[in-house]
């Protein structure tokens, strides 16, 4: 990156008039970067051109649509969005005061504005995601979207630039504020959150969770109090943890710490966060591909969320939650081949501009809790956000609903607020820091080494049933001195299985009794042959259930579906801090504490199975892995010690 550069209005004017492809990213309070080079569009994330054919390492920025989750196998609404990639030639910091003076300011009219699904369809969509994929087992939470959606006759340029020289001068608290300019395709936005970065082998995440719109007259502690004691808020944030450190489990050798929660102040909405750090030494475009993308915006468990959006989405999500990634070039010492940091938002918070229509995609995450008509208001704050970021609505008061908006409605003489941060207020510093309480230490606290696990040097594989929470239960595992290889329920053969001397079967979404999928049938399979040998098996959640059916104990649905819930149950005469993720339950007479040959840990008032344990075997219906279970680790070794005696 250089210093200096041409003068910027008329580097911009030059731009505009040549119709080349730039990008203007301000990533700080002093600097704007203008990125200016060819644009590449490929296929893959492993074909984005980070070499020349020299060899020679090269920067690149790239625009990654949500339908690259291809690449993991998971399913969408494929529309051809291409992985856009701007080759950068040419690098150049410019001020920030410069660059606001030099862009323009004339308001942009929109017409014919509104959302392209009415709310009343839109909280019927809410209904049927809660009933029929919540309400079945299919997963925790859920992300669905709908557009604000508006024509736009000014000149595709020249608007961008107009709204990023609002979000310039009006947003606070953004991650990147930036705008791409391509041939026949513009995005500017404010994205509040970090997907995914790469920095000297330190890759950090940064879920985001929970939105508080600001009322009129701006936010108060006692009003962003309530908000933080919001359960539906809170669970909200706790699972979107649990399921970006699956990721982070995925691609660091230590598995991930998470420190927070913290406040991100915005100008019209406050949410809350976690920031998670780990070692890695991934290539970043692998880092990339084992992260998309973020729950915050998809769902849990990843793979089941893709499908649910494929079902319940009524058109394909462009760039949408997917990400902008900027590729840097790092020379290490010692390395053989060029490295990479990498920088990568969500593409959220975020305007696209195509064929002179303006898209405003915003969505909801859909919980157990959620209520049909306020996940309709959580998108008019989100869509009422980003308009009024870039100037396209009035700036002033709280985010109303948005029926109908044409011409020129900017509010130029409205006095500007005052931003007061209300982190730093000691009844919101308590409140924040009152949810780690609840929380479990292993992934809270440096986890030092395993040198003294209890099961140094023996032998394990996972099976994988379709959630990666396997990824942190391996990970807990090798803390506790196993060696772990995951194998994905459809490639774990017997042969491979049968090596291993103890087979964890893992977590998954779905109905453990539906006849019809495959997926239940090899995992019945798993478990029914670890019983058959008398081989060290452990079973968790679904594979519990799928073991409890084995045993003749039965399967029920729960009246309301245990999604990110924490209790704590009696293990086997042990008090334990469990998270539970369960639609199913296996359940026994209350008071029962034996089926044949196994031990039964239940609720004594509903009989509900907690854990089985029996010859070379045990099993949890909850998630010791979760940042839920406080006593998760301790259970854990329990119950593997017990599975291998």
């Amino acid at each position: 990156m250089t210093d200096a550069g041409p003068r910027v209005a008329d580097a911009l004017a030059e731009l505009i008039a040549a119709a080349l492809p730039f990008a203007l990213i301000a990533r700080d309070a002093d600097t704007v970067e203008l990125l200016t080079g060819d644009v590449v569009d490929v296929d893959l994330l492993a074909d984005i051109p980070l070499t020349d054919a020299a060899g020679t390492a090269r920067e690149v920025l790239a625009l990654v649509p949500f339908r690259q989750v291809r690449e993991r196998g998971f399913e969408c609404h494929d529309d051809g969005a291409p992985l856009r990639c701007l080759v950068v030639d040419e690098h150049i910091a410019l001020p920030r005061s410069e660059v606001i003076a030099a862009l323009p300011t004339a308001s942009v009219p929109l017409r014919d504005a509104g959302f392209d699904i009415a709310d009343e369809d839109y909280a019927q969509i809410v209904r049927r995601v809660i009933s029929d994929e919540i309400g079945r087992g299919e997963g925790a939470n859920f992300v669905i979207r709908r557009d604000y959606v508006a024509g736009v006759d000014t000149d595709a340029a020249t608007a961008a630039l107009t709204w990023f020289r609002a979000l310039l001068e009006q947003e606070r608290g953004a991650y990147w504020t930036f705008v791409v300019v391509t041939d026949g395709h513009i995005a500017v936005g404010a994205s509040p959150e970090a997907h995914v970065s790469a920095k000297d082998g330190v890759v950090t995440m940064n879920p985001i969770s929970g939105t508080f719109r600001h009322p009129a007259g701006g936010a108060t502690a006692a009003t962003l109090g309530e908000f933080l004691e919001s359960t539906k808020e809170t669970e909200e944030l706790f699972m979107v943890v649990d399921e970006e450190l699956k990721m982070m489990s995925a691609v660091c050798s230590d598995g991930g710490r998470i420190t927070g929660p913290h406040l991100k102040e915005m100008s019209r909405l406050t949410h809350t966060e976690y920031v998670l750090r780990g070692r890695s030494r991934l290539d970043p475009r692998d880092i990339l591909r084992e992260t998309m993308f973020a729950p915050t915006v998809t769902g849990s468990p990843m793979q089941n969320a893709c499908a649910v959006i494929a079902r319940h989405e009524q058109t394909p999500r462009g760039y949408y939650s997917g990400v902008a990634a900027l590729f840097t070039p790092r020379v290490t010492l010692g390395a053989d081949e060029p490295t990479h940091d990498l920088d990568a938002p969500i593409l959220i918070r975020t305007a696209y501009l195509q064929d002179g229509v303006l898209h405003v995609p915003v969505g909801a995450t859909l919980v157990r809790h959620s209520d049909p008509y306020g996940e309709v208001s959580e998108t008019h704050g989100k869509a009422a956000g980003v308009l009024g970021a870039i100037g396209a609505v009035p700036r002033t008061g709280a985010a109303a609903p948005l029926d109908v908006v044409e011409g020129e409605v900017i509010d130029e003489d409205a006095p500007a607020a005052v931003p007061v941060s209300l982190a730093a207020d000691p009844q919101i510093s308590v409140l924040l820091a009152s949810r780690n309480s609840r929380l479990a230490a292993f992934w809270l606290n440096p986890q030092g080494s395993a040198a003294d696990a209890p099961f140094a040097g023996r032998t394990a594989v996972v099976v994988d049933a379709e959630d990666r929470f396997t990824t942190m239960l391996a990970h807990q595992l090798r803390h506790l001195g196993l060696q772990v290889e995951i194998r994905h329920w459809s490639e774990a053969t017997d042969a491979q299985l049968d090596e291993a001397e103890l087979v964890i079967s893992g977590p998954g979404p779905g109905d453990p009794r539906d006849p019809d999928s495959a997926r239940m049938r090899r995992m019945r399979e798993v478990v029914a042959r670890r019983l058959d040998l008398g081989a060290p098996l452990l079973a968790v959640c679904l594979s519990h259930q799928i073991l409890a059916d084995r045993l003749g104990i039965a399967l029920a649905p729960l009246a309301r579906p245990h999604q990110g819930l924490q209790k704590t149950v009696d293990v086997f005469g042990e008090a334990a801090s469990i998270g539970f993720y369960n639609t199913f339950t296996a359940r026994v007479e209350p008071g029962t504490t034996g089926a044949g040959a196994a031990d039964v840990a239940a609720d004594p008032a509903t009989g509900d199975v907690y854990a089985l344990r029996g010859p070379s075997f045990a099993s949890v219906q909850g998630h010791l892995e979760s940042i839920l279970s406080r006593d998760g680790m301790r259970t854990l070794e329990r119950l593997v010690g017990h599975a291998l005696a």
